[in-house]
């Protein structure tokens, strides 16, 4: 599911489909009182039936444990200018989950806030995050894309028991965390570290794959994912940048066309 920016402008809060799913366009109201054991606003049964929340502008903290064991939840988009903290347990065991679109004003995600998403495959932190705390992906047995920073400190267990973890040549947290990080740092990756950037670019991603040629866009790297396996599954990279333009802009080229 992708939102257009300027969509954002016309979303008002509450239940309703989108896009053929059962969406919630949450504004950060409490929804869950975790002392009590009560559900607030919204029924256990409607909340169970959610497939897609989309947090709104302006909410800039997801509590504890808001979305937590919605098995039906597959998709997460936050606004770009939104949430700041995702608290601890706010989406664990919701085991649908498999596309989760972060705000680029992302900094601290608590412990165990997406523990056992079983079927989370891709994860995409940005730049403005300054700390994953403990188990935060731990027991997300797909997960296999994990672009994080440099400088985003990772806490204990953070990607534990993860696809990723068992491919990593390293068993200690700390030595698997580094290799995450520096995955694709070397020059024959180049085109896998612009698909999985922040703000992947066409024109940049085409100049490597002219200079490179056709073959680049199968090449895989330590953990097997091609440069569009990145790019297919990142969140931040524009809707109109995918592998059939680019490899019909280089064919057009190829030709002396223009498109």
């Amino acid at each position: 599911m992708r939102v257009q920016t300027e969509e954002w402008r016309r979303f008002i809060p509450g239940v309703r489909m989108y896009q053929g799913k059962k969406t919630l366009f949450y504004n950060g109201e409490e929804l869950y009182d975790d002392d009590n054991g009560e559900y607030l606003v919204y029924s256990e049964e409607e909340q169970k039936s959610w497939e897609v929340i989309i947090v709104l502008p302006g909410v800039r903290v997801i509590h504890v444990k808001t979305f937590s064991t919605l098995s039906k939840i597959e998709t997460v988009i936050m606004a770009d200018d939104s949430v700041e903290t995702i608290e601890e347990m706010a989406f664990d065991r919701c085991r649908s989950l498999k596309i989760v679109k972060f705000s680029r004003n992302l900094e601290f995600i608590g412990m165990g806030a997406f523990w056992s998403c079983r079927s989370l495959i891709s994860i995409f932190i940005p730049p403005s995050c300054r700390e994953i705390g403990n188990q935060v992906f731990q027991y997300c047995e797909k997960l296999i894309i994990f672009h994080v920073p440099r400088h985003t400190m990772m806490g204990v267990k953070a990607i534990r028991e993860t696809a990723l973890f068992d491919a990593s040549p390293f068993e200690v947290d700390v030595r698997v965390h580094e290799w995450v990080k520096g995955i694709n740092d070397d020059d024959k990756y180049e085109l896998h570290r612009a698909c999985s950037s922040f703000n992947p670019l066409m024109d940049i991603i085409y100049g490597i794959v002219k200079r490179k040629g056709l073959a680049s866009f199968k090449k895989q790297n330590e953990v097997g994912m091609t440069p569009f396996d990145y790019l297919d599954t990142n969140p931040f990279a524009d809707i109109d940048i995918d592998q059939r333009a680019l490899m019909k802009r280089y064919v057009l080229e190829m030709m002396g066309e223009t498109m």
